[in-house]
């Protein structure tokens, strides 16, 4: 039996606080880490983070609307297609997932679970699939496919944005204060929009691109005003590692010490790149002495 969409009340995620090295500590910041990464559904862990925030307003806009199908896009290592096959799976939606790129082989473990939950899945050529965001070719696709509820690929909008907004207001009152610089991983901009819409007073937000797509500072632009001069918030391209899904023996080796020294998984197509950026900033005095750091765990497949 589905579950109804307001189960999507869970309990907020923990803040916790990070250990520095000797030589990290002396530049005097400290470290906390929002464990959204623990925020899930145990009947579907792959729905879990920043995905649960993201799809919370958008699966109930689904259901109010009597949509019995979702229809999403992503490339074929998308926590996003996961996650959407999972919400499916849970509250009662089909699920159709258009993924980048041709069929290669057996299933990744990402795509065999998206599959396991009951989406269906499709391919497009990367010419193709460039076109996803035009109102024509999404036509094109309710035509084939029925009248479906239409989730950027992502999960990336207004209601995505509100969903990602509550983060702020959750963590500053776990923690009794405000950070001071936010970090998070960023795929789309979605959750790194909400969050720098939500801050409050001198805040600022770092967004770590996991790949070099600048429709990521757009979508930050779009929902918090400004830009990276005048707004509260940047995208920091240095750390794709090569693009998405890519990684080196550098990242490799930095995702194996950070859990055997802090016990926090991490991931190197998202957050693995986060954290380490942001000991890496540290190191390099990105942030002021004195300041509270606060990263996000986006939690990930």
């Amino acid at each position: 039996m589905a579950f109804s969409v307001d189960a999507f009340d869970l309990p907020p995620s923990p803040v916790q606080q990070l250990t520095l090295s000797t030589d990290l500590e002396k530049t005097g910041v400290t470290l906390w880490v929002k464990r959204d990464d623990l925020l899930r559904f145990p009947q579907a862990p792959e729905l879990c983070g920043n995905k649960v925030r993201k799809l919370k307003y958008n699966l109930q806009a689904a259901a109010r609307s009597g949509k019995e199908t979702l229809l999403t896009f992503g490339g074929a290592y998308s926590n996003h297609i996961a996650a959407v096959a999972a919400a499916g799976f849970l509250f009662g939606f089909k699920t159709i997932g258009i993924i980048r790129g041709e069929p290669a082989g057996p299933l990744n473990p990402v795509l065999q679970l998206a599959r396991e939950r009951g989406m269906e899945l499709h391919y497009l050529d990367r010419t193709t699939y460039r076109r996803r965001n035009e109102s024509g070719f999404q036509n094109e696709l309710i035509n084939r496919f029925g009248d479906v509820y239409l989730l950027p690929e992502g999960g990336t909008n207004e209601l995505a944005v509100q969903g990602a907004a509550e983060l702020v207001g959750e963590t500053e009152q776990l923690l009794g204060w405000n950070p001071d610089h936010w970090l998070l991983a960023a795929g789309t901009g979605g959750t790194a929009a909400g969050i720098a819409a939500g801050l409050n007073g001198a805040a600022r937000l770092t967004a770590v691109a996991v790949v070099s797509d600048p429709a990521i500072p757009d979508a930050i632009r779009d929902a918090a005003g400004g830009d990276e001069k005048t707004g509260n918030w940047s995208v920091n391209f240095d750390y794709t590692f090569g693009g998405y899904a890519k990684k080196t023996p550098e990242l490799t080796a930095f995702i194996q010490e950070f859990q055997q020294n802090y016990g926090i998984p991490i991931e190197p197509i998202y957050t693995g790149k986060a954290f380490f950026a942001v000991f890496d900033l540290i190191k390099n005095g990105y942030f002021s002495p004195g300041s509270r750091i606060l990263v996000v765990h986006t939690g990930g497949v």
